[in-house]
């Protein structure tokens, strides 16, 4: 049998980590979710009447967009449409959540019944697919697959580690610039985590780290902060990740305009490099502080071995000139998207493009890896949106809900922000699709910001910018998951780590709607007003 080798990067493959098992509490849920999501169907469908949806009989209490549909069906439509719209939604994040049948299965079934119900026609229904995030989500994996198939993703973070990995701190400072680049360019933390985990993990058994019983606070270290990099840098760029892209998506169409790439980039590209610092001493002062012995390497010759790697890839290609060329001039276009007004989709196609062409380019389509469940999952949450908008529901809801309350419409806007950025923030906690809380949230912020007179802008977008704190629990994220199944920590460790950094991430959003918001005027009293 051949020995086990540390320092052997095939060792750390996404194939050969052990999987993990569902608990028993997982298990039932996956045998009662399509019960259960039956029974909410019905129940919401047919028997429950809600007397804010009965009570819907004027155009007054729906938003310009549901209007014209309103006028066209008749109230009594609207309204068993709206009854029909819950029961869908109810049902699908009973199947989302309980995990009963693949995402990708649920979304069928939604888009399906969404078109059976009358909600949306055909044309709409299955449009969604060819949504233009969802384009720019496909091109976007094309172009990951080109840094990935040329070895430049690797070479870089390989490069980076060896020549400014001089000791354990500057390890752990290295892997947060790597995690910061890459998340402008790949859209998907999955892909990310897969690029980085080997070389991670070869420098984790360097330095002593051990599975199980034997971890120490190196490895618990190394691998919970490149954990929550990976999800912090995605929020830094709107193209960080298909969350992101699907709420500037619904907050466009909801302003009628754009939320551009240098306008997500300014606003969270601080806040987000400002917590990974705050993330790096939380762990290595706080939670993991390393003992003087795990500062230094426990393998003699480790890091040489992370220079044969390198070596082994040879000087640098033509390709990955190419592609760093390719790479280099999609960033800046995307950065500049607000002064060419050149959509992200449009110059992700253009690098698709040229990164495809015979002879010219540097992949062949079938070394391209697309995910095509997962845009099966986006198509049918993108659906659900559709239908959300056509039938207005998160407006009708949230005035009902506040009128239920009793609460006026001079409300605090503070008050609004804090709550909303809360609600979107810890419900992390509790969902494992970043898609699912965009798809809920986001809307209900754009009710709520209608409802009380306010910008949409104003409270959406800031509660779009909590969608990537997915990083506490193993089922919170793919990458969680994946990560997870290194055994290098246990669940109290991520727990008492990645919630301290929630809260510490709600804390900054709140400091950065009163000052850095303000300035870029996407809170009220901005100075410049860019949105």
């Amino acid at each position: 049998m051949t020995k086990f080798d540390p320092l052997d990067m095939n060792n750390y493959r996404i194939e050969k980590l052990p999987k993990r098992d569902k608990s028993k509490f997982e298990k039932w849920l996956a045998v009662l979710g399509p019960i259960l999501a039956l029974i909410a169907f019905i129940l919401f469908a047919y028997v429950i009447k809600f007397p804010f949806l009965a009570s819907i009989d004027s155009t007054d209490l729906v938003s310009e967009s549901a209007k014209k549909v309103f006028e066209k069906i008749g109230s009594a439509a609207f309204i068993r449409n709206n009854e029909f719209m819950l029961a869908i939604f109810v049902a699908s994040i009973i199947l989302w959540m309980t995990e009963a049948i693949p995402n990708y299965l649920t979304s069928l079934m939604l888009i399906i019944s969404l078109v059976l119900t009358g909600v949306l026609s055909e044309k709409v229904a299955y449009a969604q697919l060819g949504h233009p995030v969802m384009w720019l989500n496909i091109m976007s994996f094309v172009l990951a697959s080109m840094l990935v198939v040329t070895g430049l993703a690797k070479r870089f973070a390989l490069w980076l580690i060896i020549k400014f990995g001089k000791n354990a701190s500057t390890i752990f400072l290295s892997f947060l610039f790597i995690n910061l680049v890459l998340s402008a360019f790949i859209s998907a933390t999955t892909a990310k985590a897969a690029i980085l985990l080997p070389i991670f993990m070869v420098i984790a058994a360097i330095y002593g780290a051990k599975s199980g019983e034997k971890r120490n606070n190196f490895g618990r270290s190394i691998v919970l902060q490149n954990l929550l990099n990976i999800n912090l840098g995605a929020g830094a760029f709107v193209t960080g990740s298909g969350a992101n892209l699907l709420a500037a998506a619904i907050i466009g169409g909801a302003i009628g305009g754009n939320i551009f790439f240098s306008d997500w980039m300014m606003a969270m590209f601080p806040v987000m490099v400002s917590l990974m610092f705050i993330g790096y001493f939380v762990a290595m002062k706080i939670f993991f502080p390393l003992s003087p012995e795990e500062r230094i390497p426990q393998i003699e010759g480790g890091m040489e071995r992370l220079k044969q790697e390198y070596e082994k890839l040879g000087s640098i290609t033509f390709l990955e000139i190419k592609s760093a060329i390719i790479f280099i001039a999609i960033l800046a276009l995307w950065a500049t998207d607000s002064i060419h007004g050149i959509s992200a989709t449009a110059v992700a196609f253009f690098g698709a493009i040229v990164a495809l062409l015979p002879r010219i380019g540097i992949v062949k389509w079938n070394e391209v890896d697309i995910p095509w469940h997962l845009m099966l999952f986006s198509a049918g949450a993108y659906t659900l949106g559709a239908g959300l908008d056509e039938t207005d529901l998160p407006s009708i809801s949230v005035n009902a809900f506040f009128d239920h309350l009793g609460i006026g419409d001079h409300t605090s806007f503070w008050l609004l922000y804090l709550l909303l950025t809360a609600v979107m923030l810890f419900s992390a906690l509790l969902f494992q699709s970043k898609t699912m809380r965009a798809m809920i949230f986001i809307p209900i912020a754009i009710g709520v910001a209608n409802r009380f007179g306010f910008d949409i802008v104003s409270l959406a977008l800031p509660v779009a910018f909590m969608i990537e704190h997915v990083y506490v629990l193993p089922f919170n994220s793919k990458p969680a998951a994946l990560l997870y199944e290194t055994d290098q920590y246990s669940l109290t460790d991520t727990f008492k780590y990645g919630f301290t950094m929630m809260v510490i991430s709600w804390l900054l959003i709140i400091i950065a709607g009163e000052t850095w918001f303000r300035y870029l005027g996407i809170t009220p009293n901005g100075v410049f007003g860019i949105f």
